[in-house]
């Protein structure tokens, strides 16, 4: 899925981290829309077909269930995983402005909005709103703090920088050795001044003059330089 129509976002985390999402405009989340209303009118089908030979009763349980499906099945999806089936299928989720999974609460208010987005018909001021906001929020986004983000398999692939492996001074628990490894996947996406701050903060675990060399080439070694032979973890 092409993401040149849309933009990204950048966010800072408390930590120093950066954070790029590729934001979701509206044709694409207009797709999955489309999506998830076959799903919902299929369902709504299959109860009708279902509860037509319960007369009167299955009327009013068919009234529930479409109270149910239409208000809660985005909702559901999203605090599960942060897509329904239309946004998985189109590679997009819902997060909170600041990249976390979004809560119960957040979800509600979203999409009891969609009411206010959907008038006077078809979404229309949901999709203005979106081309007026450069995150591409409609009111319900703006209301409960969330953006619609791209999903990629490699978002949680880490790397880290390339620097000639060697072994640390002394024998390091197993996670001794995943904090440098945590340390070394973020470097990239740290500022300099940060990550000579968090290098500092493991300098017990490094003899060298600069913290981060140090540990990025504690990093490498683990990755690729360790052989059956050398010293094993503690």
């Amino acid at each position: 899925m092409s993401t040149q129509s849309d933009t990204r976002y950048n966010y800072q985390t408390p930590e120093g981290v950066q954070l790029a999402l590729s934001l979701a405009g509206p044709m694409v989340r207009g797709a999955a829309w489309l999506i998830d209303f076959v799903i919902r009118v299929i369902c709504y089908l299959i109860a009708a077909f279902l509860l037509e030979l319960f007369g009167g009763f299955g009327t009013g349980l068919m009234l529930i269930i479409l109270f149910i499906i239409e208000w809660f099945y985005p909702v559901i999806f999203e605090v599960r995983n942060g897509m329904t089936p239309g946004k998985q299928a189109m590679g997009i989720r819902v997060v909170h402005d600041d990249g976390t999974p979004v809560f119960w609460s957040s979800s509600l208010l979203r999409n009891l909005i969609r009411s206010v987005d959907f008038f006077p018909f078809f979404n229309i001021t949901g999709f203005v709103t979106m081309l007026l906001n450069s995150r591409f929020k409609r009111l319900g986004d703006l209301a409960a703090g969330t953006v619609v983000v791209y999903t990629r398999e490699d978002d949680h692939q880490f790397s880290i920088p390339d620097y000639p492996a060697q072994p640390p001074p002394l024998p390091l628990k197993l996670d001794e050795q995943r904090l440098i490894l945590d340390f070394c996947e973020r470097a990239d996406n740290l500022s300099t001044s940060r990550r000579h701050e968090l290098a500092t903060i493991l300098v017990e675990f490094t003899e060298a003059k600069l913290p981060e060399n140090g540990l990025l080439s504690y990093g490498n070694w683990f990755l690729k330089g360790k052989s059956n032979n050398e010293s094993k973890p503690v």
